[in-house]
């Protein structure tokens, strides 16, 4: 793929209003809407717990995927565990009392909310977070690391102005803050960090690849290279980014209005049959597909 595309390929997913990763609540339980058209309404109508997701400056696009600003006002007594099934790269997330660097989780992730409360993240574009991170990639797989031991400039000016702007309800002003902050780090992008961009790219939308050995072949890797790449760049395993779009893209269905039927949804993946599906995702979700779609439709 030419490199104009692969740019366009980011630039167009960057700030997308769907909630791609964002799983479905209990039913009965508040929570973030994993569905573009109910997110996009929660969002406006001052839902208990909302979801805003904003695009960024074409200078800041090859960088950061896009901003997401969570609020929620709970009752008291009432606590949501937010499941997420996040991106194969890290967020970088400023909130009241907090400001870390967060990899991904390797299963389902999951955020506790209760009271009254924000936050401000910003998804990195893959091979990005280790320009930031002094050691090794994989240590920062289910773990963090705290703004102010990154490699970066004028964190504390980063964080206040974040703070002030989103706590007053100027998401503009704290997208407007960050993404002058990110410019002024002045990062460059070597040739892995691009090429990794291309195996996720892959891996997220090529649905003829299954195996570690398919995306190799599409990206002009051998198979170990392809693994050290994605180690080194991301900390994890091409074989995980496979499975993790699968499972992001079977919740999202499952979750939506117009859900198709599992054996329909199965192939469409690239699954054997709904059998595979069904044990796969119980694995990483934790419930059976049949029992997630219901929740969300009762959510709905």
């Amino acid at each position: 793929m030419p490199a104009a595309t692969t740019d366009d390929y980011w630039r167009t997913r960057a700030g997308v209003p769907a909630v791609k990763g964002v799983l479905a609540s209990p039913a009965g339980q508040p929570g973030l809407a994993p569905h573009p058209a109910i997110a996009d309404r929660e969002a406006d109508d001052g839902a208990p717990v909302r979801l805003s997701r904003l695009a960024v400056a074409p200078d800041v696009a090859e960088l950061v995927r896009h901003i997401w600003i969570p609020r929620w006002s709970l009752p008291p007594g009432v606590v949501v565990e937010q499941g997420v099934l996040e991106y194969p790269s890290a967020n970088l997330v400023i909130e009241a009392g907090a400001a870390a660097l967060h990899g991904p989780e390797l299963g389902r992730g999951h955020r506790r909310l209760e009271g009254t409360g924000w936050a401000f993240g910003a998804l990195l574009q893959p091979g990005v977070a280790r320009l930031f991170v002094a050691g090794p990639m994989r240590a920062l797989i289910g773990a963090s690391v705290a703004i102010e031991e990154l490699r970066v400039t004028d964190a504390a000016a980063l964080v206040d102005a974040i703070r002030r702007s989103v706590a007053t309800g100027d998401d503009e002003a704290a997208r407007s803050a960050f993404e002058s902050w990110m410019v002024a780090q002045d990062l460059t992008l070597d040739d892995d960090s691009l090429l990794v961009r291309r195996v996720v790219e892959l891996a997220e939308t090529d649905r003829t690849i299954l195996r570690a050995e398919d995306l190799a072949r599409a990206s002009g890797l051998g198979l170990r290279s392809l693994q050290r790449l994605v180690r080194e760049q991301l900390g994890l395993t091409p074989k995980w980014l496979i499975r993790r779009y699968r499972m992001q893209e079977a919740a999202a269905a499952l979750a939506a209005p117009d859900a198709p039927a599992l054996a329909d949804l199965a192939a469409s993946l690239g699954f054997a049959d709904q059998a595979h599906l069904t044990r796969e995702f119980r694995a990483v979700i934790g419930e059976t597909p049949r029992r997630y779609a219901e929740a969300a439709t009762a959510t709905r």
